[in-house]
């Protein structure tokens, strides 16, 4: 009997992963049925649970229901507990397992497919809204040594903390207070004649054609340039280009990636990721 599974999400015409699930299931002969359902903004909880009583064992979650997933999951993952948000759920008996694969879906992405061991680089991650969020905790787990910095000043803070509480570990924040301005506005100057080894778009500025405002010599040599963000070359990746970044790279290798570890959290099987990945950049 084929197994039935999800993205929900709102909108969600625009989704690949039923495309990246079916192509998933061929390569790995599961048996499975993967569709896009759009859900009311204040329907999600009713649209997850006439899933279950349909019978379908599992859901991807994106914009805007990650954190409703999070409350909605009766038993979370240690990286969804720290993110508070899920983009994954198992859905047996009487459980909602949740998860958050999206780090996970990063750092494969950029060791894997990028080739670039993340084993003592220093890392900027440049925001701390969701997306930050879901990925931090897997990036110093890597063993990577991470600075986080951010428009507004206490949310890079609070991520901080959430991450210094939940691993025991420095983590430096770039922010004004950190240098000796007692006030909470955020400082990327401050960044100044700092170089890192990776820096990680996590904001969404590439929406609306805006560019953080990092400082120029921000890249050390060899350096890549990630913007979580696919399907549009952003003002972020333009800069790195001009700005000498070795490698510059979207986030359509962490879609393929968080979904595979979604597919494998489901099913038990790891597909290979690399002819989906290159299906998807030659459509």
């Amino acid at each position: 009997m084929t197994d039935k599974y999800a993205v929900i999400g709102n909108p969600i015409a625009h989704s690949k992963s039923p495309l990246i699930h079916t192509l998933f299931a061929e390569q790995t002969g599961q048996d499975i049925s993967y569709e896009k359902v759009e859900a009311p903004l204040d329907g999600f909880a009713a649209t997850v649970e006439r899933l279950r009583a349909e019978g379908y064992k599992g859901c991807n979650v994106t914009v805007p229901f990650k954190f409703e997933a999070f409350k909605l999951a009766t038993k979370h993952s240690e990286r969804a507990e720290l993110a508070e948000a899920v983009n994954t759920l198992m859905m047996g008996g009487k459980t909602i397992e949740g998860d958050n694969t999206d780090g996970a879906g990063l750092v494969r992405d950029i060791e894997h497919n990028l080739g670039i061991p993340l084993q003592g680089k220093h890392i900027l991650l440049v925001g701390a809204g969701g997306a930050a969020w879901g990925v931090a905790l897997p990036i110093l787990e890597s063993g990577a040594k991470l600075i986080v910095v951010n428009r507004t000043t206490d949310k890079a803070l609070n991520l901080a903390n959430a991450l210094n509480i939940f691993l025991k570990r420095k983590l430096v924040v770039a922010h004004e207070l950190e240098y000796g301005i007692p006030d909470f506005v955020p400082n990327f100057a401050a960044l100044a004649n700092k170089q890192f080894d990776v820096v990680i778009n996590a904001t969404s500025s590439g929406l609306s054609g805006e560019m953080p405002p990092l400082p120029p010599g921000i890249f050390a040599p060899g350096a890549l340039a990630y913007d979580m963000m696919y399907g549009r070359d952003t003002p972020f990746l333009q800069f790195a280009r001009s700005q000498g970044a070795a490698i510059v790279a979207d986030g359509l290798g962490m879609l393929v990636e968080q979904a595979a570890e979604s597919f494998f959290k489901w099913r038990g099987v790891r597909p290979d990721t690399r002819p989906v990945l290159e299906k998807l950049r030659q459509s």
